[in-house]
């Protein structure tokens, strides 16, 4: 019984049972329009996770189907050796894989493709790729008496049929000061037109074998010429020669290589195998070696880092510079990435800077420049 006071009307307390609408306040909207939105929210964020872990394995696979055709050095068949050529871009879906990994959030998806950019980091900053000897400790020990350096810039194009622009080409030797040419698929009619663009009179020597098949070649220099000789059992010219650097006093005798090596296509793979493997058997001869021009291989090759390391070793003038994403090939035709296939290759005690690329028109490959600093020695009594 409840009191009430007097002249109050006595409130008699009531009970109310929780009807649906109460329950569905208290726990909150039910599957109308809010609640709706919410769950398809989750719903889409899910679809688009599952998504990026699909995305994510398709681009991941073909750039490790790739890693590993550039991680085993095994003789790959003319379509493996091609794809190796582009191993650089891989760093894209490498890069692209890893963002849709972490979207997607796979935890051992995100750990494969964080472990395949980075081999492809480390394959394009070439740590392991051979190094000149620096410069000031060439000059310290340059010869048994230490004669110190003497500079030579050289620069080297593949003319693709003798097509390429001669007063281009006349124009770098000016612009740069190159002191030594190389000319691979030189032909009669490029000879006469770099001579009327005055390239005798900046390199007035010249060992040159001109031919219209892509065969021919040409060294132009401002010092003497001697021809050495060809590098035998290949279908492009590969011929040697020697110049010396310096007279009346300490000197430098450099031999220089103008490669040329058949391109790894159709059937031809076999060959361009064989004239890596005759190009490098040149770094088992003594003294300063220069090798330059179109090797039709890139640093990702094992078949060119066979080479770098046969005999006293070579060093790869663009890879030693962290010039890789410099590519020089092709400057014209298809609408392919481009890599790097041109090449200025020297013996170990050859100093180098200065690495560069310029296009040249008319033909399909860039010209490739460096300054190199080799060793004098006073000549033999």
């Amino acid at each position: 019984m409840t009191s009430s006071a007097p002249g109050t009307k006595a409130v008699t307390p009531h009970t109310f049972a929780a009807g649906p609408d109460a329950v569905r306040t208290a726990q909150g909207p039910g599957p109308g329009p809010g609640g709706g939105r919410g769950s398809a929210s989750a719903n889409a964020r899910k679809v688009a996770a599952a998504a990026c872990r699909w995305l994510a394995l398709l681009v991941a696979l073909p750039a490790a189907g790739c890693s590993v055709l550039r991680a085993v050095p095994a003789e790959w068949p003319v379509l493996a050796v091609q794809l190796v050529s582009f191993t650089p871009w891989l760093m894209v879906p490498a890069a692209v894989a890893l963002v849709l990994a972490f979207l997607g959030g796979q935890r051992w998806l995100q750990i494969v493709a964080a472990a395949l950019l980075l081999c492809q980091v480390f394959w394009l900053f070439s740590l392991d790729a051979p190094r000149p000897v620096a410069e000031a400790a060439a000059g310290a020990n340059a010869g048994a008496d230490g004669a110190g350096m003497v500079e030579l810039k050289v620069m080297s194009v593949n003319a693709e049929f003798g097509q390429a622009d001669a007063a281009r080409i006349v124009q770098l030797v000016k612009d740069h000061g190159i002191g030594l040419l190389a000319v691979q698929e030189h032909s009669g009619a490029l000879e006469q037109r770099l001579t009327a663009a005055g390239l005798d009179t900046i390199l007035p020597h010249r060992i040159s074998d001109p031919t219209d098949d892509g065969a021919g070649s040409a060294v132009y220099s401002t010092y003497a010429l001697e021809q050495v000789g060809l590098i035998p059992d290949t279908p492009f010219r590969m011929p040697t020669v020697r110049l010396t650097l310096g007279q009346g006093g300490p000197v430098s005798v450099l031999e220089v290589t103008n490669v040329h090596a058949l391109p790894p296509v159709d059937d031809g793979v076999e060959q361009w195998r064989s004239d890596l493997a005759a190009v490098g058997r040149l770094a088992d001869r003594p003294g300063n070696r220069l090798l330059l021009g179109d090797f039709n291989a890139t640093y990702d090759h094992s078949e060119f880092r066979d080479l770098l390391t046969a005999g006293q070793g070579l060093v790869d003038v663009g890879t030693a510079s962290g010039s890789r994403l410099l590519p020089t090939w092709p400057m014209e035709g298809p609408p392919l990435p481009g890599i790097a296939i041109d090449h200025v290759v020297t013996s170990p005690q050859v100093g180098s800077s200065g690495y560069q690329v310029h296009s040249v028109p008319g033909t399909d490959h860039a010209a490739v420049l460096a300054m190199l600093a080799l060793p004098l020695a006073l000549p033999a009594a």
